[in-house]
């Protein structure tokens, strides 16, 4: 990489994949790319091999994944698993066709979906367990470790072991609280809000508050450094990155990466390195070094056709996107 103004590029190692339809979600099921879109499609690509299936009778509405299983939910009320070679099999159905918008996977093949103001979570032994929040729930993570679960919704982020009775622990703080992430360490959980902020929270017997705020649009994409110590997020015309060394962010100013007159939609951290993939609402791709803020051009603008997932393959090796106009690629790192 280099730190000239025309960044270097990447496009020549980039191979086109024809998804035809808005990208919702993209994950690796191993050597297979699984893109889930919002015609209620999963296309999946091995190799230049593409094959798709209806998976939905509706649009695909959000997605997760374990590197194992596509786990998708939907406007037709059903939380489906897809393996990489098609295999589909519902987890849940909502007789009502109440929509499924926020789905979760824990390391341990727990499944969490919401429906309604209702959250609910399987075990890895296929036993249910449900939680009414009172609001709409909207994002949901599990604990790095444990069948622990954050649940983003109204005025803050609740904490629920749905194995116990014991009643969720509420993390207060005024407002709409949207997507939701937890630290690899556990030590911290942060949410993104509508309010163009995030506020977090670190851990323990009381937790405390962190206010990160100044962004100029909704910072919907947020994504870890593989060691935990970098919160990168989207929301303004460059990557937001906070520093989690220590307490956390709070005091601390933001690394601000890839500026360009256009808005951040994605963020993906690579999985062993501190190399952030930086999408934008033009198309264009970029891919920043941290450590100096070099940049490789993995995609030019393309009017239209703004970045709406990510995802690197579990070595590293390799980096899907799709767009918002049917788009998508894969991008495999040239050998060092």
């Amino acid at each position: 990489m280099n730190t000239t103004t025309a960044p270097v590029s990447l496009r020549e190692h980039v191979v086109p994949v024809e998804a035809g339809a808005h990208v919702v979600g993209a994950h690796w099921l191993k050597a297979t790319l699984a893109l889930a879109l919002a015609d209620g499609r999963v296309l999946r690509w091995t190799d230049g091999v593409l094959d798709s299936a209806e998976v939905h009778a509706g649009g695909i509405l959000c997605t997760c994944s374990d590197g194992e299983r596509l786990i998708t939910g939907g406007d037709d009320g059903r939380v489906v698993a897809t393996v990489a070679d098609g295999t589909s099999t519902e987890i849940a159905r909502d007789e009502k066709r109440r929509w499924v918008d926020a789905v979760a996977l824990s390391a341990s093949g727990s499944i969490a979906w919401n429906t309604a103001k209702t959250v609910h979570a399987r075990d890895d032994k296929g036993k249910i367990r449900s939680l009414d929040v009172g609001t709409t729930p909207q994002g949901l993570v599990f604990a790095p470790k444990g069948f622990r679960l954050a649940i983003g919704q109204m005025n803050g982020v609740s904490l629920w072991y749905p194995a116990t009775e014991t009643k969720p622990e509420f993390l207060e703080w005024k407002g709409a609280h949207l997507d939701v992430v937890w630290s690899p360490d556990g030590r911290f959980v942060v949410s993104s809000m509508p309010e163009n902020a995030l506020h977090g929270w670190r851990l323990g017997e009381k937790p405390s508050h962190m206010r990160m705020t100044g962004y100029p649009a909704k910072p919907r994409s947020l994504s870890w450094s593989h060691d935990g110590l970098w919160l990168a997020s989207s929301g303004a015309d460059a990557a937001i990155v906070w520093p989690f060394q220590g307490e956390g962010p709070q005091g601390k100013a933001p690394r601000e990466c890839g500026a360009r007159h256009a808005k951040v939609t994605r963020v993906a951290f690579h999985p062993k390195a501190l190399v952030l993939a930086v999408g934008y609402d033009d198309g264009c791709i970029l891919m920043i070094r941290l450590t100096d803020a070099s940049e490789l051009l993995v995609r030019p603008a393309l009017r239209g056709s703004g970045i709406t997932a990510f995802a690197w393959d579990k070595g590293g090796k390799r980096l899907a996107f799709g767009t918002e106009d049917g788009a998508a690629g894969v991008l495999t790192l040239p050998a060092a």
